[in-house]
């Protein structure tokens, strides 16, 4: 899986400039459904500490082999598991393909850093859910309805129907080519994916 290269990274946290230090001295950077850790150690470099999850038994041993700090998929989100407060969460490409989405969006608000924390997220444009393990029919228990004929339109409506009802505020948005591992048919797929980095807002509007 490809998002994005280490130079879109520095750009994609270059407003963020004046907390690398505090990062490097004592961050700690979540990434969720981290795969190989590809995508990981283009953030890591950034910080103190590296923590992930990961389902897949075979990725958690590549991530492990990296010496990335695994927490349990099922229980990061809870106080007492990893640090209270994680500095940048990173969900790339994978709300359409978790069974809760919404749920992992309160998740991740109770775990970022309340004042500093960022929410990089990364989802393919059109929306389309299918999750691969735990659901029947493929099928997600929580679904998202995204509005919009244009891509521009699809992000603001994400926005403004998702991401503020759960209490965060776009700082900013981008248009990144994402490459994904292909089928008997094509080795690898093109799609349209949109990065967001969001933080904690005072209050929710649902």
């Amino acid at each position: 899986m490809f998002v994005f290269s280490n130079a879109q990274f520095e750009n994609i946290v270059a407003p963020f400039s004046h907390l690398k230090e505090q990062w490097m001295t004592c961050g700690n950077l979540l990434d969720l459904g981290a795969g190989d850790g590809k995508v990981t150690e283009v953030m890591a470099r950034h910080f103190r500490n590296t923590y992930a999850t990961e389902i897949s038994g075979v990725m958690r041993n590549i991530l492990t082999a990296k010496s990335y700090r695994l927490l349990d998929v099922d229980k990061w989100a809870n106080v007492d598991e990893g640090p209270r407060y994680f500095d940048l969460i990173s969900c790339l490409n994978l709300l359409d393909r978790c069974d809760r989405p919404i749920t992992l969006l309160q998740q991740i608000r109770n775990k970022l850093n309340p004042d500093t924390g960022i929410l990089v997220l990364a989802v393919v444009l059109p929306l389309h859910q299918y999750v691969e393990s735990g659901s029947k029919y493929n099928l997600p228990e929580e679904k998202i309805q995204v509005k919009g004929r244009t891509f521009e339109e699809q992000v603001s409506d994400l926005t403004t129907s998702l991401f503020r009802p759960q209490g965060f505020q776009l700082l900013r948005w981008t248009r990144l080519p994402y490459l994904c591992e292909g089928d008997l048919d094509q080795a690898f797929y093109w799609l349209n994916d949109v990065l967001f980095v969001l933080k904690v807002s005072d209050t929710c509007d649902s």
